[in-house]
């Protein structure tokens, strides 16, 4: 298990400690981009991947079983397999599957209706929540002789604002998210010994970081699924976070890192209490 980061007075729980659904908004981290966003009486779930072998990756936590039946609707960034996993989906079993356009017909074609396609700029409410579509500078198509499809962030708005930044690499426009969100869950690593163009490793996070300006920043897309042949050694799961951890000090001292393990979940402090 990979060691938490949290501070004095961070709530802290287990998802399996948490199957009421928090009066407090409450991040949990599932694993790689898998995030839980309980706001306002909503469960919104990110990118799911569930599964513990998927092609050439093998998982090293397994996935809590309590996400099965609980969600709300699931948030797909993008095409490419470790996000738009068609088992997880159906493992998922949302009421609605927010995705980029272009996307849609994967997932009728294996049965999912309620399925909405948003572009760059479109918003989408779920209950008293509202999702917004936002860029993500990342190229995506399913296979390579499949059309590409855009890739895309998420800003998730209600009694908190939590940025799910998908798949990116930094791109100037980051600092337009405005009022600055409570909370930005940034993808920091990938699952093989190098960070392509595309995305982000520690320090393009922590460059980010500088430009959202959140009041807390969970690092994601780090020590969960490890390609065939290289080590699971805890301390080089690790080693992403930590980096990232130390250079978010540097670059955007004022927002506050929160590392947690697969299933831990994060209340958002209110605003107040910065």
């Amino acid at each position: 298990m990979v060691e938490a980061r949290l501070r004095p007075g961070d709530a802290c729980r287990t998802l399996s400690q948490s199957l009421q659904r928090p009066a407090q908004p409450q991040i949990t981290w599932i694993g790689h981009s898998t995030v839980l966003v309980e706001m306002d009486g909503i469960r919104l779930v990110t990118d799911p991947l569930l599964r513990m072998k998927m092609a050439h990756l093998r998982r090293v936590h397994a996935p809590p079983a309590e996400i099965a039946g609980m969600v709300d609707a699931v948030l797909v960034s993008h095409v490419h397999f470790d996000h738009l996993d068609l088992p997880s989906l159906r493992l998922a079993r949302s009421e609605q599957w927010i995705v980029p356009r272009g996307a849609g017909r994967l997932l009728r074609r294996r049965g999912l209706d309620a399925v909405r396609e948003v572009v760059e700029g479109e918003q989408v409410s779920v209950g008293p929540v509202s999702v917004l579509a936002t860029h993500a500078e990342h190229r995506a198509r399913r296979s390579p002789l499949a059309p590409r499809v855009p890739a895309l962030g998420f800003l998730i708005s209600g009694s908190a604002r939590v940025y799910f930044a998908g798949d990116t690499d930094v791109f100037p426009a980051m600092s337009d998210l405005k009022p600055k969100p409570d909370v930005g869950l940034l993808p920091i690593s990938g699952w093989g010994p190098r960070v392509p163009s595309g995305h982000m490793d520690p320090h393009r996070a922590a460059e980010a970081l500088a430009l959202i300006q959140p009041r807390f920043v969970i690092p994601i897309h780090w020590g969960t699924y490890v390609r065939l042949g290289l080590s699971t050694d805890a301390a080089t799961l690790r080693e992403p976070a930590e980096r990232f951890e130390n250079l978010a000090a540097e670059l955007a001292p004022d927002a506050a890192v929160r590392v947690l393990s697969p299933g831990e979940s994060f209340l958002i402090p209110p605003a107040t209490t910065r």
